[in-house]
């Protein structure tokens, strides 16, 4: 089976891309465009198709060459702040850009459709932990542009019988345990690479937003889930339709989560470095806890997380940036 990665050189797709290799059930081909994604982070002998998934012409040309039977989607802008600053940009890739891949994909009778959605789009949660059928209702116009996209191909797979499953989750983390592939942005904005920046020496401290909210040390608690575990559950999420299941959506979380104060503990630990903390004021619309629940994709799926412990999780993200001081750039 031949498989297209949408992104494939990105953080999360890149990750995918290694677990679909060691599975030595799928063929694989990358398409990115390298504004985010890192050329470095491909395999040897892994076709990458360098252009844009707004590029009707080009993914004609990518799916008449390779001939794939599905499509995995990570190509996407995913800051909140810069959705909030410039909707417009992200209605434009996430959602045009994705309407364009889709039409491609039914010229070229492409019907198995794996989406990497996000929990944001479920804004202030009604309850903790988030159950893949609550209510959907994001706060932001990032998790406003993902829900877009499950809305239309909910209409696609009644009108062209694509076959689709989208994957709802909030923190990936971790690098490969390889070392060899991990998380570098730029600007970066996620936390566990902001807190290795400390004993990195690229920072003198880390900041904390808040320490009154209504959890047990008073930061907010969050869902922290290891790239290769999710990696892994996309690739359970193609077998399931492989299978002839009908579409559906999953959310992916630990069912617990962790504070931001253990977030930091667990860093200090994992590097030997003291980390210095400073507590500021509150960000306007953080909820307190934000953990998804993903009994029904264990159930479903068989997806299980080899990633549970956080220090586990960090040590993979602290091998790779002591290998990547810089990320890929040398």
């Amino acid at each position: 089976m031949k498989v297209v990665v949408c992104g494939g050189a990105g953080y999360i797709g890149s990750h995918t891309v290694r677990e679909l290799i060691a599975s030595q059930a799928y063929e694989t081909v990358i398409i990115d465009n390298l504004s985010k994604g890192h050329v470095e982070s491909v395999p040897a002998g892994i076709p990458l198709e360098i252009g844009d998934i707004s590029d009707a012409l080009f993914l004609d040309a990518v799916f008449q060459k390779h001939q794939p039977d599905a499509v995995m989607h990570f190509s996407a802008s995913i800051s909140v702040g810069e959705s909030v600053e410039d909707p417009l940009a992200y209605y434009q890739n996430n959602v045009s850009a994705t309407i364009v891949l889709l039409q491609a994909m039914n010229r070229a009778g492409i019907k198995k459709f794996i989406f990497s959605s996000t929990a944001a789009l479920f804004g202030d949660p009604d309850r903790v932990p988030i159950a893949s059928d609550d209510r959907t209702h994001p706060v932001n116009p990032y998790g406003d542009t993902k829900l877009a996209v499950e809305h239309i191909l909910k209409w696609c797979d009644e009108a062209y019988g694509l076959k689709y499953v989208c994957l709802r989750y909030f923190n990936a983390c971790g690098a490969h345990e390889s070392g060899d592939i991990g998380e570098h942005h730029d600007p970066e904005t996620h936390l566990i690479p902001l807190i290795l920046q400390v004993p990195m020496g690229k920072r003198e401290k880390i900041f904390i937003y808040g320490n009154d909210y209504a959890t047990e040390d008073g930061t907010c608690v969050r869902d922290y889930i290891h790239v290769t575990d999710l990696a892994t559950a996309h690739i359970k999420a193609l077998e399931y339709l492989v299978r002839g299941n009908e579409s559906n959506r999953f959310n992916l979380g630990s069912g617990k989560g962790y504070s931001v104060q253990e977030i930091v503990e667990a860093a200090r630990k994992v590097t030997g470095h003291a980390i210095p903390a400073e507590i500021k004021l509150r960000r306007p619309g953080d909820p307190a806890v934000l953990v998804a629940d993903s009994e029904k994709a264990e159930e479903t799926l068989g997806w299980k997380r080899k990633y549970v412990k956080i220090d586990d999780i960090l040590a993979t993200a602290w091998r790779f940036h002591q290998r990547f001081p810089s990320g890929y750039k040398h």
